[in-house]
């Protein structure tokens, strides 16, 4: 009995094994040659960056008289202007008082002021005692630090600014200070360091069309307002500095609004030539929409003051690459020069990181105090220094405890509704709406219907007991080649061919989850690949300063600063998939494709673009992009898969509607949140494609089901294709 036992055991392992038997799909290994293909999806948006540089290069060639340099320089303020996008109007500033701290030689006022309405700045104000008269001020921009200007480093700097007789006004930025938008009661800190509470609402602001630089801009803007209301202040004499974000925003802020006369940008300032081919673009606020591909450059922040006062404050081993420091100032040099200004721009470097120095805060005092006239001594002293806590403007050190008020989302969100609504009224008029979205989709996407698609590289064959496994690598739409894989039926197979892509790669789809194997099962070929930063062609080295649970927000930065969407990439290599199925497999009467997860979105675009496919069937995606951008809290995987600026002309539901003429099923759609979205959710968003499919009596071409398990989803699916 206990043998009989043992051999039935060995059996049923034997047979599990059998059953799990792990198919080997990855052709990397073999093609060692491209062993760099997991970084693909960044190399190639990067490279389309570095070209576009090369466009700006030859033009700024072409700029050498002051007439060329005053032409360049109302182009480049009219491109910033347009690419920030549409202020809000000026609102009253609601200023209060909130505290006074009295020093021996100068006081500090604890303000509130809002930017926007509701738009709440906690600010401080250090004044000198024994003004004799108006005196020159400077607006501090603060760095990605937790506790915003409290912090010791920044504290130090503005403390000798005004022992040196400065005006200063230091403000917390969104995100940071007492404006964590993401504060947690119980830990008593934002759930997110400062990138990530720039950049995860910023995200959904991309989603609208806009960078949350925006935002960020204004709040500096009216800052100024702030600065000028002080009876104290000498409009002439407005200087602006900050280090690292807060170098950013000098910059930025002090291009675009003439009164800063003169900036002092620290630790910011390279350009993008060395930024691509370093750290990578970072979070949010610092790209602007398709700043690379409109060609403009960390120089044209510079030349666009020239002839106004500036210094350019570095560090050797700053992250920023001081090689693409000292090109800027070179260039800036150039326009400096033909204004007859040369004096006027300046560099400091000290050998350090990432870091305020002794150094570089002596030559910014120096700076100041020349162009701002206020004369005296420019070394930098040890100072007493306030706890953050005396620092706090709030009662709670928190607006998310005491007065509440609008964060980036709240602000976007209404903007996303209002783009939603201009959106209902584009659809009401349903035939206009429909023959504008496949333009539309492309030009904001940034798509190319690929034009040469070269030969396919047979990469070897592996018969199995059921099915035979060939392999191939084909084009890419970069310098990358696509890793695909055939799973062939012995018997019965069907004239009908299943193009799988699953988010997670092809190797999972084949080997851990189980709709490939039963399509196979049933007949079906099935051709699988993996796209850029997925499967064998991810992740790659880039995480960057904006690495959200698992998910490289600089990578789609990167898009989103050349107008190429990771979206329009991978779109263009479904294409050539489809290509690949009609070209080299054309005994198949026709194509079904099948994504899993949120590549649903580039599969819809893919097919509305002109791939080749007859039936599409989305496994698990998210319903929509208005409804990331309307929810607080989504899921981060869902980012690569979205189409910055969608929303002002379509979202996916539109792309539904447009392929009426096709196929399309709907399994287990997912709510921005990740979690399976309900029926009057779903019911909700796709109204206009259901109004559509009726309209033109094809409703049984559009199919949704929902609330299935794993088996459910397989049988579903076979049902469907039969």
């Amino acid at each position: 009995m206990n043998v009989r036992i043992i051999y039935i055991c060995l059996v049923w392992l034997f047979s599990v094994k059998t059953t799990h038997a792990q198919d080997d799909v990855s052709l990397f290994k073999f093609w060692k040659y491209y062993s760099d293909v997991e970084n693909s999806l960044y190399k190639t948006l990067a490279s389309l960056g570095l070209e576009q540089l090369e466009l700006r290069k030859q033009e700024i060639g072409e700029v050498k008289t002051k007439a060329d340099w005053l032409n360049r320089q109302q182009t480049v303020k009219s491109k910033l202007l347009d690419i920030i996008g549409t202020f809000p109007e000026k609102t009253p500033l609601n200023i209060r008082v909130t505290g006074v701290i009295q020093k021996e030689d100068y006081r500090v006022e604890k303000l509130i002021f809002e930017s926007q309405p509701g738009y709440y700045v906690p600010s401080a104000l250090f004044i000198p005692n024994n003004l004799s008269g108006k005196a020159p001020a400077i607006l501090n921009a603060i760095g990605h630090s937790p506790a915003s200007f409290r912090r010791d480093a920044y504290q130090h700097k503005i403390i000798n600014l005004v022992k040196k007789g400065f005006i200063v006004l230091a403000y917390d930025p969104i995100g940071q200070g007492e404006r964590l938008q993401y504060y947690d009661e119980k830990l008593g800190k934002s759930i997110f360091p400062p990138n990530h509470e720039h950049s995860y609402p910023g995200a959904q602001c991309y989603i609208s069309g806009y960078s949350s630089a925006k935002h960020f801009i204004w709040d500096g803007i009216r800052a100024i307002d702030v600065l000028l209301s002080r009876p104290e202040v000498d409009p002439a004499r407005l200087g602006m500095n900050g280090i690292s974000g807060g170098g950013n925003m000098t910059a930025v802020v002090s291009a675009i609004d003439d009164r800063i006369f003169a900036a002092a940008p620290e630790c910011w300032i390279t350009n993008f030539d060395y930024l691509l081919k370093s750290e990578a673009p970072q979070d949010s606020e610092q790209n602007l929409v398709k700043m690379i591909k409109n060609g403009l450059d960390h120089p044209d922040l510079i030349e666009v003051r020239a002839p106004k006062p500036t210094l350019i404050m570095a560090t050797t081993r700053d992250f920023f690459s001081i090689e693409g420091t000292r090109e800027t100032f070179q260039e800036a040099s150039r326009a400096y020069k033909v204004f007859g200004a040369m004096d006027n721009l300046q560099i400091t470097e000290d050998d350090d990181r990432h870091n305020s120095t002794k150094k570089n805060r002596e030559a910014m005092y120096a700076f100041f105090q020349k162009y701002l006239d206020n004369p005296g001594d420019s070394k930098d002293y040890e100072v007493d220094l306030f706890t953050e806590e005396e620092l706090y403007v709030t009662k709670t050190g928190q607006l998310a405890t005491s007065l509440k008020g609008e964060t980036m989302y709240s602000l976007n969100k209404k903007v996303a509704e209002g783009q939603l609504k201009a959106l209902e009224k584009s659809r009401a008029n349903m035939d206009q709406h429909l023959s504008k979205i496949k333009k539309s989709a492309m030009e904001i996407s940034g798509f190319s219907f690929p034009q040469e698609f070269g030969k396919p590289i047979f990469s070897g064959r592996m018969v199995n007991e059921k099915y035979t496994l060939e392999k191939y690598l084909i084009d890419g739409s970069g310098d990358y080649k696509l890793p695909l894989v055939l799973f062939i039926p012995d018997k019965g197979t069907k004239d009908e061919l299943i193009l799988l892509l699953h988010e997670n790669g092809k190797d999972y789809a084949v080997n851990k989850d189980v709709l490939a194997k039963q399509l196979v099962s049933d007949g079906y070929t099935v051709l699988l690949s993996d796209l850029p930063n997925i499967g064998e062609m991810g992740p790659g080295y880039l995480r960057g300063d904006t690495y959200i649970r698992g998910v490289s927000y600089n990578k789609w930065f990167t898009g989103i600063l050349t107008g190429k969407s990771i979206v329009a990439l991978r779109a263009e290599d479904i294409v050539r998939l489809a290509h690949f199925v009609k070209a080299e497999l054309a005994t198949y009467h026709s194509t079904t494709a099948i994504s899993v997860g949120a590549l649903g979105s580039e599969l819809l675009h893919a097919t509305t673009f002109g791939a080749e496919v007859e039936k599409v069937c989305l496994i698990q995606p998210f319903l929509s992009y208005s409804d990331i951008a309307l929810t607080r809290d989504y899921k981060t995987s869902f980012v690569h898969s979205v189409v910055p600026g969608a929303i002002t002309a379509y979202d996916l539901p539109d792309l539904i509607a447009y392929l009426s003429s096709c196929k399309v099923f709907l399994i287990n759609p997912l709510n921005a949140n990740g979690e399976m979205a309900e029926e009057s959710k779903i019911a909700e968003n796709m109204r206009f494609p259901d109004r559509v499919y009726k309209k033109k009596k094809v409703n049984d071409n559009f199919l949704i089901k929902y609330d299935l398990d794993s088996i459910e989803v397989s049988n579903q699916v076979l049902s469907w294709l039969k």
